[in-house]
């Protein structure tokens, strides 16, 4: 039987990752991850998960510490944040091409200059060309779900990929909600021990990580793209496993929220969702035609899905919490890659917003909404839309 309890997000994930039996989990504190960790090393000491728990002294040693617990067999977990996230970079990369399966929680916190602890999405979008799969959650309870999901995804042997369950810091790490947690043997059902068809053995030496030859190179990068393509379906039908067991359905890799009739759709993926669906419900009984994708898969990204859920809209406003500088959003980069060409595609609008912690809120969804709707289809160059910019400490002859 279920039981709701009022818990903090970190403890909720804890508690996630508990339940899914985890064999090695190392650790480095970061704000605001820290309470994840904490959690996990709390579980271990009371000796209610059986885990090797490895303090490590960077983010780096903790990739690296997963990275062989992973090449060895065992199931493997860590969180980091921000520049932790960084740190770890070079041994994400190495691991998405050696193909380990392990999981790790990206909470989501602003890239130092300036220094800030607030969150935006910068610090996993930095990392999401590295071959992992990013999955974006919008409340705690999906959270805890989503972990639960994510260590299946990643040991299924068409994919055999890192995941990475990107929650925003504070906003949900911090906050206090109701979270509803299953029983042991029904993680246990849907989630049995890992047996790797492939890990380090003395007795059936193989090689990992090892010189690629430039006839090899790209058939390897193809085959982690391979098993991208794939883990789109997987991870629905992954999804749908667990609501099964679990009675809470989130939908697969986006979710629509009002969309069906909408003339703007907004885009956007984390907690500031449920903010957006309070402002489109808000909107909508004022006569307003807007909607919602979420978006809970980003890599890899669920193109056909947001299509099918937008292609009758006028115009879609992408609202990135982050931002490659020098051009504009990941995600509204992303998608109209995806939307060129496309006869009578939305016009897309990028928007960038909630960088550092800025707030948006309802106000700012309806300012986004009456920006948006003065683009015109020949604008060019086409600029991002900073919804919220403090002008006035913008620097002079910029």
């Amino acid at each position: 039987m279920s039981v709701v309890k009022v818990l903090e997000g970190s403890e909720a994930v804890a508690l996630a990752v508990k339940a899914c039996r985890p064999q090695v989990i190392s650790a480095y504190p970061i704000s605001p991850q820290t309470h994840i960790v904490e959690g996990l090393a709390r579980f271990v000491a009371d000796g209610d998960l059986d885990a090797e728990y490895v303090r490590v002294d960077s983010e780096f040693s903790a990739a690296s510490v997963i990275s062989g617990a992973s090449a060895a067999g065992s199931r493997a977990y860590t969180a980091s944040s921000s520049q932790g996230l960084l740190l770890m970079s070079e041994v994400l990369y190495a691991s998405c091409g050696m193909r380990l399966p392990f999981v790790i929680t990206g909470v989501n916190r602003t890239v130092s200059a300036p220094i800030s602890i607030q969150v935006d999405h910068q610090d996993t979008m930095s990392i999401r060309d590295c071959g992992m799969i990013q999955l974006f959650v919008e409340s705690s309870q999906e959270a805890y779900d989503v972990h639960i999901a994510a260590f299946k995804i990643a040991e299924d042997p068409n994919i055999i990929l890192p995941v990475m369950v990107c929650m925003d810091g504070w906003v949900l790490t911090h906050s206090y909600e109701r979270v509803t947690l299953s029983e042991q043997e029904d993680v246990d059902r849907f989630l049995p021990p890992f047996h790797p068809r492939d890990y380090l053995d003395v007795n059936n030496p193989k090689t990992w990580g090892s010189i690629g030859e430039e006839e090899m190179v790209m058939e390897l990068r193809y085959s982690v793209q391979q098993a991208m393509q794939y883990a789109k379906g997987r991870i629905h039908e992954i999804f749908q496993e667990w609501a099964d067991i679990s009675g809470r359905d989130y939908g697969g890799l986006i979710e629509a929220y009002q969309t069906k009739d909408a003339k703007i759709i907004l885009l956007a993926m984390g907690s500031m969702a449920g903010t957006i669906k309070d402002a489109v419900d808000s909107l909508r009984a004022e006569g307003e035609k807007v909607g919602l994708v979420k978006i809970r898969s980003y890599r890899p990204f669920p193109y056909e899905e947001i299509w099918n859920a937008v292609k009758k809209a006028e115009t879609l406003a992408v609202v990135d919490a982050n931002l490659s500088l020098g051009s504009e959003g990941a995600i509204g980069m992303d998608l109209k890659a995806k939307l060129y060409g496309i006869p009578n595609a939305p016009l897309i609008v990028d928007v960038i917003a909630g960088l550092g912690g800025r707030d948006v809120n309802g106000s700012r969804i309806k300012e986004i909404i009456n920006s948006v709707r003065k683009v015109r289809s020949d604008d060019f160059p086409r600029e991002p839309y900073w919804a919220g910019l403090n002008e006035a400490i913008v620097p002079s002859g910029v």
